[in-house]
């Protein structure tokens, strides 16, 4: 039976490719990189392992001895962590960063990638397992938007490729064709709330991947969280990209938004 390594982060998405991977027969050995990540993932992996982000010789011992060749990247494991001296860092992260030109988040994943690599572990396609989350086109809830939306809809595609494209973010909030929030260190969700407040509501939300997004990691992703953030932020609709951004938990973020008037739509 072939193994996976599986180097999750907060969110259901590390989850669902358990599930898959482990319902196509592979075993999955899991190493939970924060301590938030979702417990049930522990349930439905071959073996699980909790180290912290910045123990980079203990992650990569930890999937040799397991006998991994091929690992993916999944969840949310924000910069803010080692910035905030929340994760000790040990000699083998320490050189990784001592090395890098700065610390953009393509900039950090890539000297990720390259470590596991030294020791012949090659990163899957994060949409390996899971392409049956990337929607296609259409509007998924059962409002439609509104004609102010939709222009707010384009308008903000527009700046989220933009801020991919300088390895900022990948999540803007706007109003009227006015930015109000870019998504940088802090994540989506603070930077809808954020954007809510300076927009008093009636904002909409738009998610999109980098212009050269690599597969490998960072791939954009909305869930139930995500709506539960644009609900506190009055928010009344949602865009993001067909094919690019994947949807977890899909019926629940439908639920979610028809229940708070709120339209999604897949461009």
């Amino acid at each position: 039976m072939k193994r996976i390594g599986l180097l999750a982060g907060i969110g259901r998405l590390p989850v669902e490719f358990a599930r898959a991977a482990c319902g196509m027969g592979f075993a999955v050995t899991a190493i939970a990189l924060t301590p938030s990540v979702d417990a049930e993932l522990k349930t439905v992996v071959t073996d699980y392992h909790e180290i912290s982000i910045g123990q980079l010789d203990r992650i990569i011992a930890v999937l040799t001895a397991a006998g991994v060749e091929e690992a993916t990247l999944l969840g949310k494991v924000t910069k803010e962590l080692m910035f905030s001296g929340q994760v000790t860092v040990d000699d083998r992260m320490k050189r990784m960063l001592a090395g890098l030109k700065d610390f953009s988040d393509d900039t950090l994943m890539l000297a990720f990638v390259k470590e596991l690599a030294s020791v012949n572990i090659g990163v899957l396609d994060q949409t390996a397992f899971i392409r049956a989350l990337l929607p296609q086109p259409g509007v998924v809830t059962k409002r439609q938007p509104a004609p102010q939306e939709l222009a707010d809809m384009d308008f903000g595609l527009s700046m989220a490729r933009a801020i991919g494209g300088l390895d900022i973010g990948q999540t803007v909030v706007v109003k009227d064709r006015a930015v109000l929030a870019v998504e940088a260190i802090e994540g989506t969700d603070a930077c809808i709330l954020r954007g809510g407040q300076l927009g008093r509501g009636d904002v909409t939300v738009a998610k999109a991947a980098k212009p050269s997004q690599d597969l490998r990691f960072d791939v954009p992703a909305v869930g139930p969280d995500t709506l539960n953030s644009m609900i506190a932020a009055g928010a009344t609709a949602l865009v993001i990209e067909a094919g690019k951004t994947l949807l977890v938990n899909r019926n629940r973020v439908i639920e979610l938004a028809d229940a708070n008037n709120i339209t999604i739509v897949v461009k």
